[in-house]
């Protein structure tokens, strides 16, 4: 009864007299009425920053983890700001999300716009034009005629989810095969076919079964050099698979093989134009669906709108996420009519798919990237990146310690080479790809130079330094990698402010040794 008859002042009198400065939460055992009261004391407080980050500390989830602290307060272009006033340029994009910059206009405006017209119109309810206009955007964009089916979600670990039940639902069958190194998120079933790291599903086996996998054409998963020919490396992963197929999943069993045509979170390893074509005869031959995840390397990131564009291969299922909507949660599973038609209304859907702001902002997305000539942008900037990281590879001091520079258009990785005595190749579960928690780094007897005593945790070393000098960037893989993905419409100047940045980072490593 006391709670009913307390006003707003009140409330805020007793939480005041819990502790005179609220940024004190810990005092604070059980802030039954407190409620509101908290959070306005949190933003008028004389010093909301420090103490709605100790807030954080306390009541964010200890089962996520950041690379830097503070809070972020402003992002413009290829900048964010933080709350302490440091002002960094962003070569993660938040993941390969935003792909145009931070808070771009026309896209910010596009979103905008549609707030005051309509937020949410559910699938199950009514279609809203954001969601139609977007598919007509999409559709010339396509790498193959036939993906003409769409159906939006919320998110890349969501499309996974809907592309495996799309698959087992339209050929009747059961099993997926997915590849070593494989990201494809941290929902239950997307879980299942991540293998690049255990911390992803470390604790909540058993996971959905039906899952098998092969090695990727990447030297480091085929225990062979780092110059080894992609023909050999695909060879041998296509043999794995056609050896799979005959061992331990029938094709009468198995519905997909899903492949990310660049490895990401695997360590930003291209798949050969050879290897994904086998894949597409392999799947024709036993009728088996080819899933395409172009979760982070859609949108231009690689110097073309998808990056199986390059095989040529058509994907029977095309999944899209991150770069579409610029921030803006929405991601895409395209399909063709002729499979999609066999889905029985209701199968597919969410209380948020495809919403109408994140269509909305996913429209001016499409228009932007062809309006504003985005992927020549990447080409022009994707050339001065490979340039500098090969000058890097190439310079006598440096060479001994770098393995490889790879990737396509602003999608590139460069892996240093890790030390040659180690107990085990690999740590027990590989942890974050953050730069303050790396795994032990891993020993492959192809990775070192007789003679070359390699830094220890290179990669998280350089990431950390590159953080210190005022450039966000990350690793990536249980290997020794370093990942670039800048804006696509970063300019000349970050571009070489970027290259300089980690250039700097990764001399001061090899010289502190």
């Amino acid at each position: 009864m006391l709670r009913a008859h307390l006003s707003s002042t009140s409330r805020l009198n007793l939480c005041r007299s819990s502790s005179t400065r609220l940024g004190v939460l810990s005092p604070i055992k059980k802030p039954q009425f407190c409620g509101n009261s908290q959070l306005r004391s949190l933003q008028t407080n004389s010093e909301p920053a420090q103490d709605l980050h100790e807030f954080g500390e306390q009541h964010v989830t200890k089962g996520l983890s950041r690379i830097t602290k503070g809070i972020m307060t402003k992002g413009d272009g290829s900048w964010v700001t933080y709350d302490d006033g440091r002002k960094m340029l962003d070569f993660t994009c938040g993941i390969a999300v935003t792909n145009l910059g931070h808070s771009h206009p026309k896209v910010s405006k596009a979103a905008a716009d549609q707030c005051m017209q309509l937020v949410h119109s559910q699938c199950s309810i009514a279609m809203h034009e954001p969601y139609l206009r977007l598919i007509e955007k999409l559709l010339p964009a396509m790498p193959h005629p036939s993906l003409d089916s769409f159906f939006f979600w919320n998110s890349g670990s969501e499309a996974v989810e809907a592309a495996i039940k799309m698959a087992r639902q339209v050929t009747g069958k059961q099993n997926i095969i997915s590849m070593q190194g494989a990201y494809h998120g941290r929902t239950f079933g997307a879980m299942a076919l991540t293998k690049s790291k255990t911390i992803y599903s470390a604790g909540t086996h058993p996971l959905m079964p039906g899952v098998f996998s092969i090695p990727f054409p990447y030297w480091h998963q085929q225990n062979q050099p780092v110059n080894t020919p992609l023909s050999t490396l695909t060879e041998d992963a296509l043999y794995q698979l056609e050896l799979l197929l005959a061992q331990q999943t029938s094709a009468a069993e198995t519905a997909a093989i899903i492949v990310e045509p660049v490895l990401g979170e695997g360590g930003y390893v291209p798949a050969p134009p050879e290897f994904l074509q086998g894949l597409r005869k392999i799947c024709d031959k036993n009728k088996i669906l080819l899933i395409i995840d172009e979760i982070q390397s859609g949108f231009c990131r690689t110097g073309t709108w998808f990056a199986i564009e390059e095989s040529g291969v058509r994907p029977d299922i095309l999944i899209m996420a991150k770069g579409l909507g610029n921030g803006f949660p929405i991601s895409g599973v395209v399909s063709r009519r002729e499979l999609t038609d066999k889905l029985k209304p209701g199968s597919m859907g969410g209380t948020y798919a495809g919403n109408a702001v994140s269509c909305a902002a996913a429209v001016a997305v499409a228009n932007s990237m062809r309006d504003e000539k985005i992927l020549e942008n990447v080409q022009a900037r994707s050339t001065e990146l490979f340039s500098a990281l090969n000058g890097l590879k190439y310079d006598p001091a440096l060479n001994p310690h770098i393995l490889d520079v790879r990737g396509r258009g602003l999608m590139v990785g460069l892996e240093f080479a890790s030390p040659a005595a180690t107990a085990h190749r690999f740590s027990a579960h590989a942890a974050s790809d953050l730069p303050d928690a790396p795994p032990p780094p891993p020993h492959s007897t192809h990775s070192a130079q007789k003679g070359v005593k390699h830094p220890k945790g290179m990669a998280a070393r350089v990431a950390r330094k590159c953080i210190d000098k005022g450039m966000l960037i990350l690793t990536t893989s249980v290997y020794e990698v370093i990942r670039f993905i800048p804006p696509l419409n970063v300019t000349k100047e970050e571009m070489k402010k970027g290259t300089e940045i980690f250039a700097e980072s990764v001399r001061e490593v090899v010289k502190e040794g």
